[in-house]
């Protein structure tokens, strides 16, 4: 008789209705998802105001006394035009680079770093901060070919790596007697644009599917953004067939409590919920238990 109560309490307990979020809860999510979308958008345009404002006031006052008053644009407009030192930045840099190419803003380029390295501290700072520049601004045809997976620090741990380009010269000679390598570099997370020169043997590379730029992204969130998984070369997507309406019932009629089944007799029907009540999260029973017509239905047990 206990263990009978305890199951017609456990069946009260799956078939009582879901209850809805109060209404702090709803707006606790409401104010979470407004920061989400908020968030992003508010800090962007922050920082690009900032840096145009501190662009503005470090050019414009080098440059405005250089210009006739009849063409600044403050003599004709109420305020200040922001983003007017970023024109002006932008119009410098392209009068440099223009003038670096020729011969004779070349060799004004040679004298003045033939008097840098003439300064000792200067010297270091100046050839340090040249070839970061370079490295990160400076376009070249040669790029990342693959991404891929090395076993790094030791066997059984594997790290995302890039692909540069195949070994050659000295290296594959001295190592690996003339095999075939593969130059890898290993980024660190989350700043990639440090890590590690590695010469793989290429057996022991494990090319990836995924592009450069999504597992650029996989390293600098430190795995949080994972890309898409694609298919594998070769294999193909395998996809389970749809299980029919008939097993899809027989499946959901199993896990009715048996209880349940038992206190409503043979004049019980189990029918499906319909299909347009599935979705409802008050209606959503799974069941819905219909009693013969021809009966009373003090005749059964409440539920």
């Amino acid at each position: 008789m206990g263990r009978d109560q305890h199951d017609d309490d456990h069946a009260r307990a799956l078939i009582q209705p879901v209850k809805r979020a109060s209404l702090i809860q709803r707006l606790r999510n409401n104010f979470l998802t407004g920061i989400v979308v908020i968030a992003p958008i508010g800090i962007t345009a922050y920082l690009t105001w900032t840096v145009v404002q501190y662009v503005d006031s470090q050019v414009l006052p080098q440059v405005l006394p250089l210009i006739p008053e009849r063409f600044r644009p403050d003599q004709y407009l109420p305020f200040t035009l922001p983003g007017m030192g970023i024109v002006f930045a932008i119009l410098f840099t392209v009068a440099i680079g223009s003038l670096t190419k020729n011969f004779f803003g070349r060799e004004l380029l040679r004298i003045g770093e033939r008097w840098v390295d003439r300064m000792p501290v200067v010297r270091s700072l100046y050839n340090a901060l040249k070839q970061i520049v370079e490295t990160i601004f400076t376009q070249s045809q040669s790029s990342f070919e693959k991404a891929c997976l090395v076993e790094y620090p030791r066997k059984g741990i594997w790290a995302v790596a890039f692909v540069s380009t195949k070994t050659k010269g000295e290296v594959p000679k001295r190592v690996n007697g003339g095999a075939e390598m593969l130059s890898v570099f290993l980024p660190t997370t989350p700043n990639p644009t440090s890590g590690f020169l590695l010469f793989v043997p290429k057996e022991d590379v494990v090319i990836l599917d995924m592009s450069v730029e999504e597992a650029a992204k996989l390293v600098i969130s430190a795995g949080l953004v994972t890309p898409q998984e694609l298919p594998i070369a070769g294999e193909e997507a395998v996809t389970e067939p749809a299980q029919p309406d008939a097993d899809l019932e027989k499946a959901a009629m199993s896990n009715v409590p048996q209880a349940v089944t038992e206190a409503m007799g043979e004049h019980a029907e189990i029918k499906p919920a319909p299909s347009g009540l599935r979705g409802h999260p008050r209606k959503r029973r799974g069941m819905f238990w219909r009693h013969s017509r021809r009966d009373s239905t003090d005749d059964y047990p409440s539920i």
